[in-house]
C-alpha cells in the first residue's frame, strides 16, 4: 500500500507537471496569433478547442475514476495531452487543422488528468486532516513559473515551438507514468458506494460550488489566455515581456496559493475567497486603468493573489464526502471548464470591439454575482451514516 507521505509528493509532482505543460503552451499563444495572422476572435475560436475536449471528456471522468482508479486515469489523460501537444506543435504556424486538432486533443488528456489529481489530492488532504489542495494547486503555480519562465527564455533564444513544447510533454508524461503509482487507492475504496455522475447533477450544493468555480476559473483562465496578449496590445510590451508579465501572476498566484492554507484553516472558506475575488477585481481595474508600469505590476500580482483560491478551494468543497467525491469533483469541474470553453471566443470578440486591454474588464464584472454563491463551499462535516447512506 502507498504511504501518505508518498502520494502526498506524487500528486503535488503530479500538479506541477500539469501546469508546466499549460504554460508552455500559453508562451507560445502570441506566436500562434502572429503566425497564422489572426484577429483576437479567431484566436479566440483557436483556443476554444482545448476547452471543447475537456468539458466533453470531464462528466463522464468521475465514472472512470470509480471503474479504473486515479493511477489509470491520470495515464491516459497524461498520454492524450502528450499526443495533442505534440501534433498541435507541429502544426503551430503551417497547418492550422492540425493545431486546431492537436489542441483538441490535448483538451481531452488535460481534463481527465485535471479531474484525477484533483480526487487523489482531496484524498491526501482527509488522510492528513489539514487544508493542502491549495498548495496542491501552487505546485501546478509553480510549474506555470517555470514554464512561462522557460517559454520567455526559449522565445529570446529563438527555439523553434516544435522542440520547446514536445521536449516538455515528452518529460512530464515519463514523469507522471513513474510517481503515479504512488496514488492512495481512491477508486477501489470506494468503488461500492460511489453515488453516479448523473445523481450529483441533481445536488444543489454541488451546482452551486460548480457556478461559483465557473466564476472563479473564468478569473484565473482569461489571465492564462490573454494576460500576455493584453500586455502587448494595451501597454504596447514586447511578447517577451508579455509572456514575462504572465508569469508574474502566476509567481503571485502561487504565493496566494501557499499563503491560502493557512488563512483557510483560521477565518474558513467563505472569509477567504470573499478577500481574494476583491483583491482579482482590483488588480483587473489596475492592469487596464493604470499608465504606470509599476502600478500594472501591482494589479499583475493582486490579479494573481485574487486567482489563486478559487479552484482549488471548489475542488476541495466538492470533495468533502469521500464516498461521492469522484462523482461531485466531475460536475464541478465541468461546470468550471465551462469557463474556459465560453471565456476565450468571448473576450476575443470583446477584444475585436473595444480592444484586448478593455476585455479584461469582464472579469470584474462577473466577480460580483459569483460572491453571492460563495457560501454554498462553506465547510460540511460528513458523518459516517451519511457516507453509507
Amino acid at each position: 500500500m502507498p504511504t501518505l507521505t508518498a502520494a502526498r509528493n506524487a500528486v503535488g509532482l503530479t500538479f506541477f507537471l500539469n501546469g508546466l505543460v499549460f504554460a508552455s503552451w500559453v508562451s507560445r499563444i502570441p506566436e500562434v496569433r502572429s503566425s497564422f495572422d489572426l484577429t483576437n476572435g479567431q484566436l479566440g475560436l483557436v483556443l476554444l478547442a482545448i476547452a471543447l475536449g475537456s468539458v466533453l471528456a470531464l462528466p463522464t471522468t468521475g465514472a472512470a475514476i470509480n471503474a479504473l482508479g486515479t493511477v489509470r486515469i491520470v495515464r491516459l489523460g497524461a498520454a492524450a495531452a502528450t499526443i495533442g501537444m505534440a501534433a498541435a506543435a507541429l502544426g503551430l504556424g503551417h497547418v492550422l487543422p492540425l493545431t486546431v486538432a492537436g489542441l483538441f486533443v490535448y483538451g481531452l488528456g488535460i481534463g481527465v488528468w485535471d479531474v484525477a489529481m484533483n480526487v487523489e489530492g482531496a484524498e491526501v488532504e482527509r488522510g492528513l486532516r489539514r487544508t493542502i489542495m491549495p498548495r496542491f494547486h501552487a505546485g501546478f503555480s509553480g510549474g506555470t513559473v517555470v514554464g512561462a519562465l522557460g517559454g520567455a527564455l526559449l522565445i529570446e533564444l529563438d527555439v523553434p515551438a516544435v522542440a520547446h513544447l514536445v521536449g516538455v510533454v515528452l518529460v512530464a508524461i515519463v514523469l507522471v507514468w513513474r510517481t503515479s503509482p504512488s496514488f492512495l487507492p481512491v477508486a477501489e475504496r470506494h468503488e461500492q458506494t460511489a453515488s453516479s455522475a448523473a445523481r450529483a447533477w441533481l445536488e444543489p450544493r454541488t451546482l452551486l460550488i460548480g457556478v461559483m468555480v465557473l466564476a472563479l476559473a473564468m478569473t484565473e483562465g482569461t489571465a492564462n489566455d490573454w494576460l500576455a496578449v493584453a500586455l502587448v496590445d494595451g501597454h504596447d510590451v514586447s511578447h517577451a515581456v508579455g509572456v514575462a508579465g504572465f508569469a508574474v501572476f502566476v509567481l503571485a498566484m502561487t504565493a496566494g496559493r501557499f499563503a491560502g492554507t493557512g488563512l483557510i484553516d483560521r477565518f474558513g472558506r467563505v472569509v477567504v475567497l470573499w478577500g481574494t475575488m476583491a483583491l482579482a477585481g482590483a488588480g483587473v481595474l489596475l492592469i487596464v486603468l493604470a499608465d504606470q508600469p509599476a502600478l500594472v505590476v501591482v494589479g499583475i500580482v493582486l490579479w494573481g493573489v485574487g486567482a489563486s483560491l478559487g479552484f482549488p478551494v471548489g475542488m476541495s468543497a466538492a470533495a468533502d464526502d469521500p464516498v461521492r467525491a469522484a462523482s461531485r469533483v466531475s460536475v464541478v469541474s465541468t461546470i468550471g471548464y465551462a469557463a474556459f470553453l465560453a471565456g476565450p471566443p468571448l473576450l476575443g470578440f470583446v477584444g475585436d470591439e473595444v480592444g484586448t486591454l478593455k476585455a479584461l474588464l469582464v472579469v470584474a464584472v462577473l466577480l460580483m454575482p459569483a460572491a453571492l454563491v460563495v457560501p454554498a463551499a462553506r465547510e460540511q462535516r460528513v458523518t459516517e451514516s451519511a457516507r453509507v447512506g
